[in-house]
């Protein structure tokens, strides 16, 4: 059973920094690219940043570039998302996931993932 655990979230002021970790297990990790979504209150979920699975090859949404950073730890079996520079439009409930296929560079639509976390909540006050 595939299990996909988020940790880290909180409430900052502007301008502040988290650290987000998922740490997967029920899957071959290291095979896999990895993604971080997040969905704020009466909106669709969105795509924030992914990593390879080979950890080489990052991709970001332009709203999060240059304060965002995704990150992964094979022997760790976990993933992380520092966060800089936090707006309050950065609201929102947190996702990380796994891409429905192995051996890919990327998974940033909602329909390439394969197994979602839970969420956590992240609150960036003015």
């Amino acid at each position: 059973q595939v299990q996909l655990g988020e940790s880290g979230g909180g409430l900052v002021q502007t301008g502040g920094s988290l650290r987000l970790s998922c740490a997967a297990s029920g899957l071959n990790f290291n095979n896999y690219a990895m993604g971080w979504f997040r969905q704020a209150p009466g909106k669709e979920r969105e795509f924030v940043a992914t990593i390879s699975w080979t950890g080489g090859s990052t991709t970001y949404a332009d709203s999060v570039k240059g304060r965002f950073t995704i990150s992964r730890n094979a022997a760790k079996n976990t993933v992380y998302l520092q966060m800089n520079s936090l707006k309050p439009e950065d609201t929102a409930v947190y996702y990380c996931a796994a891409d429905r296929s192995s051996f890919r560079v990327a998974v940033t639509t909602a329909t390439a993932v394969g197994y979602w976390g839970q969420g956590t909540q992240v609150t960036v006050s003015s």
